[in-house]
């Protein structure tokens, strides 16, 4: 018997089903898996259109880590003993038998995997067979902190559910529309032509953005629009008529803006350097860049920007980083705003751009030449509008949906006779706030 199955049994033996009155019996799965944390919703593929918020949520965090949690439903943290050797086996069975718990044994009727790079072929949602997970491992080298991980999730799914839908979102296809000279790289053609390029990352974000904002903004999030994606992972993507135009990061998720442990675009002469010089070779300078590197490296404190923050009056490095990361996010947006020919808006999204209203402050003190100026009270209350009503550039916040994002394109591969009964709700737009 599978674990799933044993899970499923135990299920329907001793849990009561914790779905609410009237859910699908087949909703969607949505998993996003990183190196070191697995997020999981639920979200109910019976109502129509598909609410923004799931029935359910949760994550296993700090996983490899000391004391790895498991987070669902609002609960506090509870503490989880993964096994040593296979820690990543080990939280996602967890994460299996909490989703067998609420949905009473009943197997989701799709699961959806946030999926980094997709690279050339893939620019849509694609249902996986095993064809396509092979193709997907040779994009792993180029997003080692999420691609093998949600690739891992997705060969257990494919043996234990079989005949549920396992569908791939890709965090590259939003940036299908850049055009060539924004995808080009100044390096021989030939490796153009090998599939060395610009993609672009954070897509299931900026998609989601691109209809968020446009629901509270209107035509002017239809202009010229720089979204900043600053979370532990950061990039910028340039906007036009809500299509992604350009964005910061490229061939690799290593590259644009500085990042929690990784560096953003950075001299390659000083990888050279470091190869010859320090006789690192390929192993150790991945690491270097992905793990050692960013706001950790340049502190020698932390990857967080609030623990800087709170640090930095007594520690000159913990400063220093943070100065540099927000010099590196403004000469990003400045090169955004060229390329586009403007700026009519700047939305932040992600942990930090939703957050840290310092930051957010910062950063727009250094483009006030752009005309922009913030409600400081607007700011630090975190509003979705915080532009003053004299600044030249809309500035918003808006919280990101990933999640829904994956669901509403899992949705077309459910079975139609998990969606017989499909309800139909009131629209579900963007929540209410300060409007423009």
């Amino acid at each position: 018997m599978s674990e799933l199955a044993a899970d499923r049994d135990a299920a329907s033996a001793g849990r009561a089903l914790s779905l609410p009155p009237g859910a699908t019996d087949a909703p969607v799965l949505v998993l996003n898996c990183g190196s070191s944390s697995i997020k999981f919703a639920l979200f109910d593929a019976a109502v129509v259109p598909l609410p923004r918020q799931p029935m359910w949520a949760g994550q296993v965090e700090g996983i490899g880590g000391r004391s790895p949690t498991l987070v669902q439903g609002g609960s506090p943290p509870t503490a989880l003993a993964l096994e040593a050797k296979e820690p990543y086996a080990a939280a996602l069975q967890h994460v299996r038998t909490a989703v067998v718990a609420q949905t009473g044994g009943r197997p989701p009727g799709a699961v959806v995997h946030r999926v980094v790079h997709g690279g050339g072929r893939y620019t849509e949602p694609v249902r996986i067979d095993r064809r396509v997970l092979a193709d997907l491992q040779g994009y792993v080298a180029l997003a080692p902190l999420h691609q093998p991980f949600a690739l891992h999730a997705i060969a257990t799914l494919l043996d234990e559910l079989p005949d549920v839908p396992q569908v791939a979102c890709f965090d590259t296809a939003f940036h299908r529309t850049l055009p060539t000279v924004e995808q080009m790289l100044p390096i021989p053609h030939a490796l153009f032509e090998r599939g060395v390029r610009r993609y672009g990352f954070h897509g299931l974000s900026y998609e989601y953005m691109a209809l968020a904002l446009a629901e509270r903004h209107g035509d002017l999030a239809r202009g010229h629009t720089v979204v900043a994606h600053l979370g532990s992972g950061a990039s910028l993507c340039g906007m036009q008529n809500l299509q992604s135009v350009a964005t910061t990061m490229g061939f690799s998720a290593l590259d644009g803006l500085m990042m929690g442990t990784r560096c953003g675009s950075v001299d390659p002469g000083v990888l050279l350097h470091l190869m010859q010089a320090d006789g690192l070779d390929l192993q150790r300078l991945t690491h270097l860049l992905y793990h050692e590197s960013g706001l950790l490296g340049v502190s020698g404190l932390s990857s967080s920007p609030q623990v800087l923050l709170e640090a930095e009056q007594r520690d000159p490095r913990a400063a220093a980083a943070l100065a540099l990361y927000v010099r590196r996010i403004v000469r990003e947006i400045g090169s955004l705003a060229a390329a586009l020919g403007g700026l009519d808006m700047l939305a932040f999204t992600a942990g930090v751009g939703e957050h840290s209203a310092v930051l957010r402050q910062r950063i727009c003190a250094t483009l006030a030449w752009l005309g922009l100026e913030l409600d400081d009270d607007a700011n630090r209350a975190n509003e979705h509008l915080i532009s003053s009503g004299s600044s030249c550039v809309r500035v918003a916040v808006e919280p990101t949906n990933e999640e829904w994002i994956a669901a509403s394109h899992a949705v077309k591969f459910v079975p139609a006779s998990a969606k017989a009964d499909r309800r139909h709700a009131d629209a579900s737009p963007v929540p209410a706030g300060r409007q423009p």
